[in-house]
């Protein structure tokens, strides 16, 4: 007996419905943007008010547009205009227009305010459905590439050292050129070599002052911690110049060369905060350089009381084990925060000066040691491994993002929260009604 297989015809002209709705699946991620974006406030887009210049595209398309895509693991401008094409649920959110990747990249790259309020409005329109609970928040970070090669980077004593040769073989060429302009040899390849010599030059005395500046910045921003830390809590001060073992990559010079699973990466630390009840929306996000999570517990709560209000346990785990911050965070915003104390920390119990600091930190940790130990916080804390860290690889497994693909610490903020706000519409897509 022959197998029958379905008549594929593609000649015969096809009736397309009244309405692409029809096309779409009923638990497409697009039905759930094309209903939730137009109840957001969307003005902070950058539009031009003016009238002149070609048409635009609605604020509330490109910005579906954008989410749709980052949850479907399309990042690329040029990538996510092949997909107007070739997508229909992307050619049904769009209208059938088609945003070229200049257009996407652009809106993209200039919209961080209206990327930030549309986060925060979902999480308010959330809250008033009872989609969103936040009383218990768990904090955690992860390594993510920088959209730059490793090989780049260099070290400023062997940025200095080419810089030192370079600045030789310009020398040598300019002689050379001036034996040439006298007659005295033969210069028909000399000027090209020479402007090639004085672009690498060029190069590397920028990334020699941008290593200048970040260290300079390290030792201001040292300074402002200092004020903060009490009397027994205080730091060497931080050089102004650039040490012979700091690092900068020309590509990025933002990113950093750091250490994730056991391998060397040149990237990002991007932190992510995630209710542990209800959905486990995220509620805050933010990229920093710094390549441990130790100054991040205080800025990460600050961001967490702004989006979500008052917020009862904070949970994280041992890299945000800073003590000054965990007792600031407590008094400044009257939660408690549960952290796993770090066991070199506590093994140091010969001091020669113990200090009223000293003491203080010592009693901190033996109260976030007593915490874990009681059923209340055993129970909260083991939702850290069922909220924050799935979210995080759900991001880097799911949707597939591992690798940012702007440059820049302000624009890779931008598109970490974007990635956090594609994660949350994945969420609220699965319940809205």
């Amino acid at each position: 007996m022959s197998a029958r297989f379905v008549d594929v015809d593609r000649d015969t002209p096809t009736l397309l419905p009244l309405d692409m709705r029809e096309w779409v699946q009923d638990d497409d991620l697009v039905h759930f943007l094309v209903d939730a974006l137009p109840l957001l406030d969307v003005s902070a887009a950058g539009i031009n008010h003016r009238g002149t210049g070609s048409q635009q595209y609605p604020p509330t398309m490109m910005l579906g547009l954008l989410i749709y895509c980052y949850a479907n693991g399309l990042f690329s401008s040029r990538q996510i205009e092949r997909a107007t094409y070739q997508n229909l649920s992307v050619r049904y959110l769009a209208a059938n227009t088609h945003p070229d990747h200049d257009t996407v990249a652009a809106f993209r790259r200039d919209n961080g305010p209206l990327l930030h309020s549309v986060f925060v409005q979902l999480l308010q329109l959330a809250r008033q459905t009872g989609l969103l609970k936040w009383g218990v928040v768990a904090l955690d970070g992860t390594k993510l590439q920088a959209n730059a090669a490793k090989h780049k980077t260099r070290t400023a004593a062997r940025l200095n050292a080419q810089l030192a040769q370079l600045e030789a073989q310009v020398e040598e060429l300019l002689a050379r050129a001036q034996r040439a302009d006298q007659g005295d040899g033969d210069g028909d390849q000399l000027p090209e070599e020479l402007s090639q010599a004085q672009v690498r030059r060029e190069r590397l005395r920028q990334a020699k002052a941008q290593l200048e500046a970040q260290a300079r910045q390290r030792q201001q921003e040292q300074a402002v911690q200092q004020q903060q830390r009490p009397p027994g809590d205080r730091r060497p001060p931080l050089p102004l110049q650039p040490r012979a073992t700091d690092t900068i990559n020309p590509t990025d010079p933002d990113s950093r060369l750091t250490r994730a699973q056991g391998r060397c990466l040149q990237g990002y630390n991007a932190q992510v905060a995630v209710s542990a009840q209800g959905l486990g929306l995220i509620v805050a996000t933010d990229v920093v350089g710094d390549r441990t999570d130790r100054q991040q517990l205080q800025p990460m709560s600050a961001q967490i009381i702004r989006h979500v209000g008052a917020v009862e346990h904070l949970l994280v785990d041992t890299g945000y084990e800073n003590i000054r911050q965990v007792a600031a965070v407590e008094a400044a915003y009257g939660l408690t925060v549960l952290c796993s104390p770090a066991q070199v920390a506590n093994a140091r119990t010969k001091v020669r000066t113990p200090g009223a600091w000293r003491r203080r930190r010592k009693e901190i940790r033996q109260q976030l040691r007593e915490r874990l130990q009681t059923p209340l916080g055993r129970e909260l804390y083991r939702l850290r491994r069922c909220t924050v860290e799935p979210a995080i690889g759900n991001i880097k497994h799911v949707l597939g993002f591992v690798r940012f693909g702007l440059r820049g610490l302000q624009k890779v903020k931008l598109e970490w929260q974007l990635v956090g706000l594609a994660f949350n519409c994945r969420r609220l897509a699965r319940v809205w009604v």
